[in-house]
């Protein structure tokens, strides 16, 4: 096939699929390196930006989608007769923001930063497709882990989590909060820090959630 054709395969494939497709399973389907279908879809989308049409492709970590164009949501919306997503509660923009920058956690390590229980927010934020299941934690009783999903990023208009903004350093925030460790109550009590993530275990959520929060929304 041309150049060409292969950019109509890619274009007809995530066309029906309607999903993110994997950019492995077009590679394999295509016959082509990853490398090479990575240049396809990058010419794509720059077809797609420079003849103003009302949809493109989004990369979304190592999958990719075809979308309708942002600035046309509001007509999209109304033919299809869809109702506007009621905005994340307070609550549930801290508990995303907690599995976002700390995953994969359990909902103990979730409940020990925010001093609350989080049983209903996670479930709210899981149907909503924010957040899924990423396997269980090797301890007694194996608790559930999780993460953020594709959906996340494409709410929040990002490729993958390394867009997300930094998070803010001490010195940054003054005393405007606190530091949270996730080894904070480690020896104390109920072992909460067993709950902590496998990986960047010895890092730490500066300042505070709400902190947190505000600098991701500011930054999509």
């Amino acid at each position: 096939m041309t150049e060409k054709e292969y950019r109509s395969s890619i274009e007809a494939i995530l066309f029906a699929a309607g999903d993110p497709v994997d950019i492995k399973r077009l590679s394999e389907v295509l016959e082509l390196p990853e490398s090479a279908v990575q240049t396809q879809l990058d010419i794509l989308i720059d077809e797609y930006a420079q003849m103003e049409r009302g949809i493109t492709i989004i990369r979304l970590n190592n999958s990719c989608q075809m979308v309708s164009v942002k600035q046309f949501a509001p007509q999209v919306r109304k033919a299809m007769d869809l109702r506007r997503n009621i905005p994340l509660s307070q609550a549930a923009m801290e508990v995303l923001a907690v599995i976002a920058y700390n995953q994969p956690v359990t909902k103990s390590f979730v409940e020990q930063v925010r001093g609350v229980d989080c049983s209903g927010v996670i479930g709210s934020l899981t149907t909503k497709g924010l957040i899924e299941e990423k396997g269980r934690l090797e301890l007694p009783g194996r608790p559930l882990l999780y993460g953020t999903t594709d959906h996340f990023l494409r709410c929040f208009s990002i490729r993958t989590l390394d867009e997300l903004p930094p998070i803010p350093k001490d010195e940054d925030k003054g005393d405007r909060g606190k530091q949270l460790s996730i080894f904070e109550n480690e020896g104390e009590g109920d072992d909460h820090s067993a709950d902590a993530p496998a990986s960047g275990a010895e890092d730490t959520v500066s300042g505070t959630v709400e902190d947190i929060v505000a600098d991701a929304v500011e930054g999509t």
